[in-house]
C-alpha cells in the first residue's frame, strides 16, 4: 500500500498557483485537483478563495478562453462547445458570454469551410447518403442542425 503525501494549505496553495498559472482552468478542474492533494473541505475553501482574490481562478477568462480554442483550433460548433462547458460545470452566464466572442460570420464561414473539406472526402455517390452522412458529421461536431442543413443543402445538389 502506498502512503499518500500530505500537504499544508501553503504548499497546496503554491501547487495550485502553478497549476492555473500553467493553463486556464475551471473551478471543478482545481477542486478535483484538491480532492487529489487529499485536502479538507475547508482547505479547500479558503484556497479556492485564495485563488479567485489572486485573479489565477476566473471562471468567466475560463470559458472565453475555452471557446476561442475549441472554436478557432478544433472547429467545433457552439452546441458541442456549450455541453462541455456543461460538462465542467460553469455556469450558463459565463458559456453565453463566452460564446459572444464568436462572430456570426466567422462561425458560418468555419462551418462552410469544415463541411467542403469532409464532403470532398465522403466517397458516396448517391448525393441523399453522402448529405446525410455530412449532416451528421457537422451536428456531431456541435454545429446546429438549421444551419448544417442549409450548408450542406448548398454544397450537395439533389
Amino acid at each position: 500500500m502506498k502512503t499518500q503525501k500530505s500537504y499544508t494549505v501553503e504548499e497546496a496553495t503554491k501547487a495550485l498557483e502553478h497549476f492555473c498559472a500553467y493553463q486556464e482552468r475551471s473551478h471543478s478542474e482545481v477542486e478535483k485537483k484538491l480532492t487529489e492533494l487529499n485536502m479538507i473541505p475547508e482547505a479547500k475553501e479558503l484556497i479556492i478563495i485564495h485563488l479567485i482574490q489572486h485573479d489565477f481562478l476566473n471562471e468567466e477568462r475560463f470559458a472565453k478562453s475555452f471557446v476561442s480554442g475549441k472554436f478557432n483550433i478544433k472547429k467545433w460548433g457552439r452546441i458541442k462547445i456549450t455541453n462541455e462547458l456543461k460538462k465542467r460545470r460553469v455556469s450558463l452566464y459565463n458559456i453565453k458570454t463566452a460564446l459572444k466572442e464568436i462572430k456570426e460570420d466567422e462561425y458560418l464561414e468555419t462551418l462552410k469551410i469544415v463541411a467542403t473539406k469532409k464532403c470532398a472526402l465522403i466517397r458516396e455517390s448517391n448525393p441523399y447518403k453522402k448529405s446525410q452522412k455530412l449532416s451528421n458529421y457537422l451536428i456531431s461536431r456541435g454545429f446546429e442542425s438549421n444551419l448544417v442543413y442549409q450548408t450542406v443543402a448548398t454544397l450537395i445538389p439533389k
